[in-house]
């Protein structure tokens, strides 16, 4: 009889390691079909939905990238919350909650925690619209899912709802370690994955880490399908005396313009126990950097270099502090 039990557990285990294949195979045996432009402009397509005014929607597939120890995860957890709750976050308004499944990779269960207390908005999530996971929930001797395979995706798919409307990864390096990332070819898996949860009406975004050279690291071919693209940065003067404060510039925007699409500045005050946002445009906080050299006595020049902005930038920002009689000479 116990022989029988162990057959019997094999084979369950070995039906459930195919899945991943078997739906595979389902998929590609099906034809594929082109349809008339007249039939085609009546086909009824999932219908794209704002999750965070202006730049997330249903289906859309986005990024955020900084290096370490600037904010992503804060970040990610702040727009975890405002889709969750139907709030706001950076003047980004959720019009109502959307179910979130949040995935970390990296963090301890208790600091995980403790983050997700410090961030807690006012109006607080609905049960069952947050959903997180961590690696501290693993049973022993179990690994983290990779999402480079079809096993890990299969996985991973479980803990995906039906109406989970924002899938969020933390990070990519940490879920996805099957290939190399500067190749191409190792991206083509969960290009597949997140293009298929597309499909199906859910968001992606995933958090990343940048490269030396302040771009998204690995192969380039990462954004091509994304919609939106987040990269995080320090202030060109930066002190870290001054708490983390950091720049948020969209380097890809398929759908912004405008006033929507313009750089903000971050900074992330408060305590361990409860956060506070402050926000302002990056023009708006050039132009306050401007004024208080100035008011210091440093001359246009060195401000453009400290800055690292055009002189012509400085002198216009200064042409408008001396219109607003912030500063002194003629306006």
């Amino acid at each position: 009889m116990l022989e029988a039990k162990k057959l019997i557990a094999i084979d369950e285990a070995a039906i459930a390691s195919m899945q991943p294949e078997l739906r595979a195979f389902e998929a590609i045996s099906k034809p594929l079909a082109a349809l008339d432009l007249y039939d085609l402009s009546e086909y009824q397509f999932k219908e794209r939905e704002p999750l965070l005014i202006p730049w997330l929607h249903s289906q859309d597939l986005t990024m955020v990238h900084a290096g370490r120890g600037i904010g992503k995860t804060h970040l990610a957890i702040a727009i975890m919350y405002a889709v969750a709750t139907g709030g706001t976050f950076a003047g980004w308004v959720a019009p109502k909650p959307t179910k979130v499944l949040y995935l970390d990779g990296e963090l301890p269960g208790s600091v995980l925690q403790n983050r997700l207390s410090m961030h807690l908005p006012v109006k607080e999530p609905q049960r069952g619209f947050v959903r997180v996971f961590t690696p501290d929930l693993l049973p022993d001797g179990v690994g983290l899912p990779d999402l480079s395979t079809a096993e890990g995706q299969y996985i991973v798919e479980a803990m995906i709802e039906e109406d989970t409307g924002l899938l969020i990864v933390d990070n990519l390096s940490a879920w996805c370690r099957t290939g190399r990332e500067n190749e191409g070819e190792s991206w083509n898996p969960i290009a597949a994955w997140i293009l298929q949860l597309r499909r199906r009406g859910i968001a992606v975004l995933m958090i990343h880490h940048s490269g030396k050279n302040g771009e998204q690291r690995g192969t380039s071919k990462k954004e091509d399908l994304l919609d939106a693209v987040i990269k995080l940065k320090r202030p060109a003067e930066y002190d870290p005396k001054k708490g983390a404060i950091f720049v948020l510039e969209f380097t890809k925007a398929r759908n912004l313009s405008g006033d929507a699409a313009q750089s903000l500045e971050l900074t992330l005050a408060g305590d361990e126990n409860k956060v506070e946002w402050i926000c302002r445009t990056a023009e708006q906080s050039t132009f306050a950097r401007v004024v208080a050299l100035t008011k210091e006595g440093v001359d246009q020049i060195d401000i453009a270099a400290e800055l690292q902005i055009n002189k012509s930038n400085v002198s216009r920002h200064l042409k408008a502090a001396r219109a607003q009689g912030l500063i002194g000479g003629l306006p």
